[in-house]
Parts: C-alpha cells; sequence; structure tokens
C-alpha cells in the first residue's frame, strides 16, 4: 500500500522532480501551511479543517467515475496545480504522497475544481490503473451500504 513520497520543499525553492520521503510539518506550522504560493482567491476560498486539510474527491475526467478520495493541505493542493500529477497529504503518516510512484498507478490532473462552500475539491484526472490501493478501479467498489429511500418502487 506503501507509495513513496513528494518532497519537501522550503520557502522560495523550486519544485524538485525527485521523490523522498516527507516529514511532518515544523513544531507549530500547520499542515495546511504552503511553501508554494496558492492564487490569492483559491487561499482566500479555501475552507480547511482543523488540520489544515480539504477533502479532494477524485473523478476520472471522461467518465465521470469516482475514484477515492484524499486529502490536501495548501501545499498538495499547489503541487497537484503545478505539476500534472496529484498530490496528497497523508493524515495517518503526517507526509505528502503522489498515487502511482510506487505503483506506477498514476493520477494525471486534468483540472481541479472547488465546490461552492470552499471544503472540498473535486480533482479531475486521467487514471492510469487502479486508483485504489487494493488494487481495484475505485475505493468504492462493492462495498454498498443498504438503504431506505422512502420513494415508492
Amino acid at each position: 500500500m506503501s507509495e513513496q513520497q513528494a518532497p519537501a520543499q522550503t520557502a522560495g525553492s523550486a519544485m524538485s522532480p525527485s521523490v523522498a520521503s516527507v516529514p511532518s510539518p515544523a513544531p507549530g506550522a500547520a499542515a495546511g501551511t504552503s511553501s508554494g504560493p496558492l492564487p490569492a482567491e483559491v487561499a482566500a476560498a479555501l475552507k480547511r479543517d482543523a488540520a489544515g486539510l480539504v477533502a479532494a474527491v477524485v473523478q476520472q475526467y471522461d467518465t465521470n467515475e469516482v475514484l477515492m478520495l484524499g486529502w490536501m493541505d495548501d501545499e498538495a493542493l499547489h503541487r497537484t496545480m503545478t505539476t500534472g500529477r496529484v498530490t496528497f497529504y497523508s493524515r495517518s503518516r503526517q507526509e505528502y504522497w503522489r498515487k502511482g510512484d510506487t505503483s506506477g498507478h498514476v493520477q494525471w490532473v486534468k483540472s481541479v475544481a472547488m465546490d461552492c462552500d470552499g471544503d472540498a475539491l473535486l480533482v479531475r484526472v486521467d487514471q492510469v490503473g487502479a486508483a485504489c490501493h487494493t488494487g481495484t478501479r475505485t475505493c468504492f467498489d462493492g462495498r454498498d451500504l443498504d438503504v431506505t429511500t422512502g420513494q415508492a418502487h
């Protein structure tokens, strides 16, 4: 399940194409602290959770298939918007990661949209291979829940 990690960036540094593990943010720095500049209007409109993160729904651009849900801070969003590859922030490992760095199942960014409240992102991608760490195309395969809709059939 392990995906190789994107490199840490310091203020003013250039994006590096190399891949390395990234530790958690420095003590006192929120996960949402960006070393890469987000456009001011994007940064102002984002509504982050207490950890500085926003949910990112990943969707196949040409079929609208929902592939997965990940989390981004400002830096992960900046990297996603500027590198052509989706970068997430791992809540459990406290580090950045890119889908496909070890598996080859890359997500090529086609577009990024913010919802009306600014608390969720829709990242439309061209998914190469499986999106889920289990090896399935989508993380939403085979786990349908029983629901009662209250509508007559």
